[in-house]
């Protein structure tokens, strides 16, 4: 975690100022350390350079947690899977058992081969104009950050796709962002073997409860994170609440009529980010002039699942084929 953030952190429970105990820093980069708040004496550590400032009262499930715990707890109990998964060709794996074996690669850090794997199994697990869709999005967001100086911070980074070309092609330092601190630390292992590692920084928090001073950022970016957020409640609010200039987020709308996929949609409470009508009206609840941009169609199917491991999913939506509406918000 870069040192500049501190003048930007709050107690993501109330606010409060806090204090810092740096245990180990070097060149503007804090390692580990300690912030206690001030008015409500919460405490947040930062260890391995993520800086942990999740709240204990808010309910979240870490998908990733659940996934790669399970892997992980399969291969180890049984040598059956590492052989099905690890020990024969790629090519003879579903798309989603790919992922898989890209998901153990990284974890004993063989990050070259897992790049090839998991880029083959997502041509598997994705339509080709999803995937293109998915590449003009990011082209288009990137190009709207074009002349930005200031720290961009990036919303519920997941893997990092986002953060990953931004710091390709962007000069400016970034703040990776998610609720589940493994995947951070697995999103900074892949960064430190690309040598990208310096101009990142990672924040573990909900982003129903941020950790960031009134309009502390200035730009803040999201690629397909805001629909990922469960029971958002006043989420929206709270952007706002941080946000001074702009926030760009990568967005895809599943057509309203969409009756198979409906149901799902409705059973988790996705329902608010994934249709346009309902997205543009919370925006704007919220206090936010909005802008879409950049729109494309593409085709949708639900992703293939494991063999290997007994049909674990790698996405929940669709269930059914669909056509997703993609395109840039862009809020302020």
């Amino acid at each position: 975690m870069h040192e500049f953030l501190l003048d930007r952190l709050v107690c993501p429970m109330c606010h409060g100022c806090l204090e810092w105990t740096i245990v180990d820093a070097a060149g503007g980069k804090i390692k580990t350390a300690e912030a206690s708040c001030a008015s409500c004496s919460a405490s947040y550590p930062v260890m391995e350079g993520v800086a942990l400032l999740l709240t204990p009262e808010l309910p979240r499930k870490d998908m990733w947690e659940q996934l790669e715990s399970q892997l992980g707890r399969q291969v180890r109990a049984h040598p059956e899977v590492e052989r099905k998964l690890m020990k024969v060709p790629v090519n003879t794996l579903t798309p989603a058992d790919q992922f898989l074996r890209g998901l153990l690669l990284e974890e004993r850090g063989e990050h070259e081969q897992a790049a090839q794997v998991i880029g083959q199994a997502s041509r598997g697990l994705y339509t080709p104009e999803y995937l293109a869709c998915a590449d003009s999005m990011i082209g288009h967001l990137i190009g709207q950050l074009a002349g930005v100086d200031e720290p961009v911070f990036d919303l519920a980074s997941g893997r990092g796709r986002l953060v990953e070309e931004m710091l390709r092609r962007l000069k400016s330092p970034v703040v990776a962002t998610d609720f589940s601190p493994r995947v951070l630390r697995g999103d900074l292992r892949r960064w430190q073997w690309l040598g990208m590692h310096d101009r990142v920084s990672l924040l573990s928090f909900d982003a129903r409860r941020t950790p960031f001073d009134d309009g502390a950022v200035k730009t803040m970016t999201s690629y397909l994170g805001l629909p990922n957020i469960e029971e958002p409640g006043h989420l929206l609010h709270e952007l706002r609440r941080v946000v001074s200039g702009k926030l760009i987020a990568v967005m895809h709308f599943f057509p309203e009529d969409d009756e198979a996929n409906r149901e799902a949609i409705l059973q988790a409470e996705l329902q608010t980010m994934l249709y346009r009508r309902t997205a543009l009206a919370a925006f704007l609840a919220a206090g936010f002039d909005v802008e879409v941009a950049c729109v494309c169609m593409s085709r949708a199917c639900p992703t293939p699942r494991s063999i290997v491991l007994d049909g674990v999913g790698i996405d929940a939506l669709p269930v059914a084929e669909t056509t997703l509406e993609w395109c840039v918000l862009v809020a302020q």
